[in-house]
């Protein structure tokens, strides 16, 4: 019996011996991985049409790292179906970091709206970072008596219903972000729904609605022309390119909602690849001349870690759920 004891003892040393030597290759591996990443092209895929923000950062990015990383960074425009067409693209990518995704806050907002999403944002992808963040501006016709979100919100409970707002369309940021303002203020608005920012904007413009939630880029050469007011911005403190506009959290405390551009890779890359890339773009995104360029769009730059990402992505996923579930939102 004690021969058989000895016996079973010695045959477990060597395997206890092989895992720890199996842990020790598998770090040694991903290092090495790592340090000789990239050692090919790099692809991002931008899930919507050149020139919008997403595609605007993208291409900073692959320029700055194809001459600090020594490959060619490449941004691929994949649009079509809400940017379900280039997200899902992405998440059906081999994990070796040689496929990322610029990814907008329409990635989480597709999720719950669709019934049926074909991604799991959480579960398909590896958040590397928050790349910049950009508040849409509460505007209304001048002809419009409210000068502050507190007037606006007095009027619009003397008037339930009777205020009309212009959106790019159903499920689209500038949508979900006056619906959280609705209900986070306790008030009736009518939606109207455009097929686009343009077309929403003009008819703003025109007087054929009196409010609505426009990005920066697109509210402020018709803010600055005087031909709408500006009330409020959504991000939870003043932007920092537009200090004269108050946060509409001044007024609503909590109340934050901001289009936002972020990079992800499929779930399963290499932490190590994710920590490089992240350690990489932080360092871009505070160069003076990258946030000029994003200054320009209204945008802030943030560059923040993987984890910080995913919890951020968590909270937002939250949120929307609620805006939507509440609002009995649907795609039209």
């Amino acid at each position: 019996m004690a021969r058989s004891k000895t016996i079973i003892t010695i045959r477990k040393l060597p395997a206890s011996a092989l895992v720890v030597s199996l842990v020790i290759f598998a770090s040694d591996a991903a290092a090495q991985t790592a340090a000789v990443y990239p050692a090919k092209v790099v692809r991002i895929v931008v899930p919507s049409s050149p020139g919008g923000g997403t595609d605007i950062l993208a291409r900073v990015l692959a320029q700055k790292m194809s001459e600090s990383l020594g490959q060619q960074f490449i941004v691929e425009n994949r649009p079509g179906a809400g940017q379900v067409i280039g997200i899902e693209a992405v998440a059906r990518s081999a994990p070796d970091g040689y496929t990322l995704l610029m990814a907008a806050s329409a990635i989480v907002i597709n999720e719950v709206l669709y019934a049926k999403p074909p991604y799991d944002t959480l579960r398909d992808f590896a958040p590397v970072t928050l790349g910049a963040s950009l508040p849409n501006i509460l505007v209304v016709h001048p002809t419009l008596p409210p000068k502050s979100v507190r007037e606006l919100i007095a009027l619009a409970k003397t008037r339930p219903g009777e205020l009309n707002y212009s959106s790019a369309g159903s499920g689209t940021s500038p949508h979900l972000s006056m619906e959280l303002f609705r209900l986070t203020a306790g008030i009736t608005l009518t939606h109207v729904p455009y097929k686009g920012t343009g077309p929403a904007t003009l008819d703003l413009v025109a007087g054929q609605v009196q409010l609505s939630m426009p990005n920066v880029l697109t509210a402020l050469p018709q803010i600055k022309g005087g031909k709408l007011r500006a009330l409020g911005v959504t991000s939870a403190k003043r932007a920092t390119g537009l200090p004269e506009i108050p946060a509409i959290a001044e007024t609503l405390p909590g109340y934050e909602a901001i289009q936002w551009y972020g990079l992800l890779a499929p779930a399963g890359t290499p932490r190590e690849v994710v920590a490089k890339l992240q350690t990489e773009i932080a360092r871009i995104l505070v160069l003076p001349e990258v946030k000029a360029r994003l200054a320009a769009d209204g945008a802030d730059a943030v560059g923040n870690r993987p984890d910080e990402f995913a919890a951020y992505i968590r909270t937002e996923i939250a949120k929307w759920s609620k805006v939507v579930k509440t609002g009995g939102i649907k795609l039209e």
